[in-house]
């Protein structure tokens, strides 16, 4: 299962259309996760035009992309369980609130955005994955997005930056 990892497109404030490198990637996606600020619902209509899509909304978001997918979420994807937040709020880190999200269950992953800042790395035994963002990086030298493939219960997670 190949899984296309999102957060903050800030469409159509950051970009009017899915960035070509993002486009090619989603072609071979089986599920599409965004971590929210998709902003407006043309954003999410233009990602599930290319397979399921699920997430969160972000700090950015419209009502109706709010009450959509809500603040945080839990799923199971190919056997690997997966918490999605934004991670906007107060105190700590982006990564910290994300991580405090989930603090009380039972997660293989977090995925959560917000900051901007591409990030994959191990919190004990959870990884905490935030894929940038594709179409406003912000101070970071590169967009960014995840690529997510699962086999067998297993996560192989990595950025694609462009």
């Amino acid at each position: 299962m190949r899984i296309i990892v999102v957060s903050d497109t800030h469409m159509p404030r950051s970009a009017k259309s899915i960035p070509v490198p993002l486009k090619e990637a989603l072609a071979s996606a089986d599920h599409i996760l965004h971590a929210g600020d998709w902003c407006v619902p043309d954003a999410v209509r233009a990602f599930e035009a290319y397979a399921p899509v699920d997430g969160v909304a972000g700090n950015n978001d419209v009502r109706e992309v709010a009450s959509r997918f809500g603040w945080r979420k839990r799923l199971n994807l190919g056997g690997v369980r997966i918490g999605i937040v934004h991670g906007h709020g107060m105190g700590g880190t982006t990564e910290s609130r994300a991580r405090q999200a989930f603090r009380n269950e039972k997660v293989d992953v977090i995925l959560f955005g917000h900051s901007h800042v591409p990030l994959i790395r191990r919190d004990g035994d959870v990884l905490m994955f935030n894929p940038g963002s594709p179409t406003a990086r912000r101070r970071q030298p590169y967009h960014s997005f995840g690529v997510w493939d699962i086999t067998d219960g297993k996560l192989h997670a990595r950025h694609v930056y462009f």
